[in-house]
């Protein structure tokens, strides 16, 4: 029989002494001996319970690397500002990137998870967050915002992650590819649509680099939408 972290539980009791095959015990000891033999059990029980506790918890696992993204750090400077207040939906995304897991591509086709690293949470609520950020950074809306918060919304601008992933073949490369529809919030109807797609090199090795390369590309594309809702509103 086996323990939580593969003991041979009799193994252990046989080695330690608290599990001995013993024959009959001689009349005279009786009782006490029945006795004795109940305490020693007990005892194994105890020591064995604390000794596989004490395996689980050592035997954890290295806690994954946590990256974030950050807003453009150049937004736009605002041309005009409008009295429109806007709201960022949570983007939509299929299940590889609908996750905390950063996605690589080995080879055309096939999708891995880059291995000791995470996003500081799902992917779209992270995108949601920076997208937010960068809008309100360039001060050309009177308020952006995501739902429940309470705003009176003109405009919903609703973004579906196409692509968030490593290139690992050939050049080595990260790709962003955001479809954007700015929704009219009073009749429902679509006002624009477009398709944002961005790279960058990855430069250097580890993780590290290639999560910045994913930073630099969706820099590249929040700008880009930054600019053009503006511009289109």
């Amino acid at each position: 029989m086996m323990g939580a972290c593969g003991v041979d539980i009799v193994s252990c009791f046989r080695k330690t002494g608290l599990w001995e095959k013993k024959g009959p015990a001689a009349p005279a000891a009786g009782r006490e001996n029945r006795v004795a033999l109940k305490r020693s059990a007990s005892l194994g029980v105890v020591s064995l319970a604390l000794f596989l506790s004490g395996c689980a918890l050592f035997g954890g696992s290295k806690p994954l690397d946590t990256y974030d993204l950050s807003a453009p750090s150049s937004a736009p400077a605002a041309s005009r500002s409008h009295h429109l207040q806007i709201l960022v939906a949570e983007p939509s995304a299929i299940k590889s990137f609908d996750s905390q897991n950063i996605v690589i591509k080995p080879s055309p086709g096939v999708i891995e998870y880059l291995k000791g690293a995470q996003w500081a949470d799902r992917l779209p609520k992270v995108v949601q967050a920076r997208l937010i950020e960068a809008l309100q950074k360039s001060g050309r809306f009177a308020g952006v915002g995501k739902p429940g918060e309470g705003l009176a919304i003109d405009y919903q601008v609703i973004a579906d992650i196409r692509a968030f992933d490593v290139v690992a073949s050939g050049n080595a490369h990260a790709e962003v590819s955001l479809f954007v529809r700015l929704l009219n919030d009073r009749n429902g109807q679509v006002r624009t649509q477009k398709l944002f797609t961005a790279d960058a090199p990855v430069i250097g090795t580890g993780n590290a680099a290639l999560v910045k390369a994913l930073d630099r590309a969706f820099d590249n594309a929040a700008s880009d939408i930054v600019s053009w809702s503006a511009s289109v509103l």
